[in-house]
Formats: C-alpha cells, sequence, structure tokens
C-alpha cells in the first residue's frame, strides 16, 4: 500500500551515536569555568551516578502512579545534581545542558538520512517524528540538519511525539495512539503509515500493533521484515 506518512525516530536513527569526544574531561572542565566561573564541583562519572539515582528515584515514583515508561525533564535533573545552575537564566541553563549532553557523546547526522526526507517531502509524504527525547534534543536535529537543505520544518508541528512534553516514553501505546489519530482524522490509515526507527522494542513492535508499516534502520542484519540503512530505505520507498 502507498505510503502516505512516515515517522521517525531520532537517536540512532535520524542521529547516529557515537563515544563522547577523547578531551571529554578537559571540555567538563572548561563548561564549568566558562559557564559558573568555578571548577567543577564533581566528576564526569560522579554526576553520571548522582544523576541515574535522581532518574531511578524520579521513574520509581511515575510508576508507583501508574505511568509504565514514565519520563523525567533533564534540566530538572541537572538543576538538583548542580545546585549551582540556579544562577544561570533559563536561556543560558539550555546552553549549560547542551554542551554537557554534546560533552558526553557524539552525533551526526545519518548517511542519505537528508535526501530521503527531501524526497518524501518533495513527493508530499506527510512527516512526523516519535521520539524519547528532551528540549535539547530539536536543537541537536535542527544542528545535524544545517546545511542539508532540509531542516525541522518538514516534520509537521502536529506530528511530532517529544517524549518530554508528555511525560511517558516510548513504547508506551499512547504515543502511537496519540499519532495514529491525529493521521485518521486526516483521512491517513495505519496500513499508510511508516515507522522508521532503529529499535525493535521501541520503535518497531509497537507501530506494528497498530497497524503501521515499519522499517529498521540497522547496520548489521535486522530483527525486522523490512530493515536495513537509510541507502536501502530510499530503495525500498523508491524515492
Amino acid at each position: 500500500m502507498k505510503i502516505r506518512a512516515a515517522v521517525f525516530d531520532v537517536y540512532g536513527t535520524l542521529l547516529e551515536v557515537s563515544p563522547p569526544p577523547k578531551n571529554a574531561d578537559a571540555l567538563w572542565e572548561r563548561l564549568f569555568e566558562s559557564m559558573l566561573d568555578t571548577p567543577p564541583t564533581l566528576t564526569r562519572m560522579e554526576f553520571s551516578r548522582r544523576s541515574s539515582q535522581v532518574i531511578a528515584r524520579r521513574h520509581a515514583d511515575a510508576k508507583a502512579r501508574g505511568i509504565r515508561w514514565p519520563e523525567i525533564i533533564w534540566p530538572a535533573v541537572v538543576l538538583e545534581v548542580i545546585p549551582l545552575l540556579g544562577r544561570l537564566s533559563a536561556r543560558r541553563r539550555d546552553d549549560f545542558i547542551l554542551r554537557q549532553m554534546q560533552i558526553g557523546r557524539t552525533l551526526n547526522l545519518a548517511d542519505h538520512a537528508a535526501d530521503c526526507l527531501r524526497t518524501l517531502n518533495e513527493n508530499g509524504v506527510i512527516l512526523g517524528i516519535a521520539s524519547n527525547s528532551q528540549a535539547y534534543t530539536l536543537r541537536e536535529v535542527a544542528d545535524a540538519l544545517s546545511g542539508t537543505g532540509v531542516n525541522l520544518s518538514v516534520f509537521d508541528p502536529d506530528l511530532r511525539f517529544w517524549s518530554f512534553e508528555n511525560g511517558f516514553s516510548k513504547p508506551d501505546p499512547h504515543a502511537f495512539r496519540i499519532l495514529t489519530t491525529k493521521l485518521e482524522a486526516r483521512g491517513i490509515c495505519p496500513a499508510e503509515t511508516l515507522m522508521v526507527g532503529d529499535r525493535v522494542d521501541n520503535d518497531i513492535e509497537p507501530a506494528a500493533a497498530f497497524g503501521w508499516q515499519t522499517w529498521q534502520i540497522a547496520r548489521s542484519p535486522g530483527r525486522a521484515t523490512n530493515a536495513g540503512s537509510w541507502r536501502q530505505l530510499r530503495e525500498f520507498l523508491k524515492c
């Protein structure tokens, strides 16, 4: 059946995630000195351990309220672990957090992703996003797409599921129910919708449960029926 809408995961799909830069510890020190005028109050590893504890506590609280796959607000976690951030304006805190994330891992736009998005958009396919994400994710996607001739505007604003805005994350079926409902309101049925993601558990299986077509971005043989690289996805879509 013809695909009329395509929904994309971000991390591991649109954006390839690699290890931190080799000078991550030096960048961590520089971040504190440049934005907080002080040496780091804790090491990167201490920050990771403490933030994981905060996340675990917040997840447990949410699960006790019946939210099976809860999402946290990362800036609130960071502020709890690094109270000094309270000195900064909201805009400066956002800049600190974006830089902190850039120190923790390296992101690159997946090969052929921009070409595929551009062609689908030009062919009238409605594009959406379903991402376990934070506010900084929007900046990371925008930065990655810069200079490719494609930007965030190709993704329909009403068809973007950002987990941080909803308090729960994939694979919660409500994420796919929300998008399915919005698409059906436009006359697009589930069988005309394609989910593109890298994870079978978070992307492929929950989308298929709603009757969507699926494609797993896989750099090695995938577990999904339709799987392969972005180049192979373009061939599959004939775009």
